[in-house]
């Protein structure tokens, strides 16, 4: 179960939740301030931290990082940022009822139009909007209120490399970095 310490189950046990099990089960049930058993994907922000900084922060199960976050707009980490892909899916239950919405989002290191497109991608699932609710609560500390309708749960991975492209050329990651530097003509070796 990855370096997650926080955690403590039974021998054996494996976390591979599908997409409705992530909304129905967990997402619904924090939306709804109640109770998740057992209790193992844990709050983080994302955006502060880069992908590779996930394991021991979220839960880890066969490379794959899962976590609660907040919605936000601006998707920024001080090395890249992440970006939308395609459009949103919808999550549908067994009766092939909508109850969610699945985003898919690719890392970029760096910024602009100088970025290059990573192998990390999260999909981020949202409560639809009929199934969000207003749940709103406030800690005893006294702190500001939460809006738990804004709530995503996340699950971040690192495609495989060596899949095919679009072109039916295989690449290994560090192919993709190369090709995407843009001024090979700048780059000097020291000579010996």
């Amino acid at each position: 179960m990855g370096e997650n310490s926080n955690v403590k189950l039974p021998p054996g046990f494996r976390f591979d939740p599908t997409d409705e099990e992530l909304v129905v089960h967990f997402l619904q049930r924090k939306a709804a301030l109640l109770h998740c058993h057992p209790d193992v994907i844990p709050d983080l922000e994302l955006y502060p931290h880069d992908p590779w900084e996930l394991d021991g922060k979220a839960l880890c199960e066969d490379n794959q990082w899962y976590f609660y976050s907040r919605r936000m707009q601006i998707r920024c980490t001080s090395n890249g940022y992440w970006e939308r892909m395609g459009i949103d899916e919808p999550v549908v239950n067994s009766i092939n009822k909508r109850v969610g919405m699945k985003r898919y989002l690719v890392f970029y290191i760096g910024e602009g139009p100088a970025a290059i497109k990573t192998s990390w991608i999260t999909q981020e699932y949202r409560l639809s909007g009929s199934d969000s609710g207003t749940a709103k609560s406030s800690k005893s500390s006294g702190h500001s209120k939460i809006d738990y309708s804004k709530w995503v749960v996340c699950r971040v991975y690192e495609k495989n490399c060596s899949e095919e492209d679009d072109d039916g050329t295989e690449l290994s990651c560090l192919d993709e970095v190369f090709l995407s530097l843009d001024d090979m003509d700048e780059i000097s070796l020291p000579l010996n």
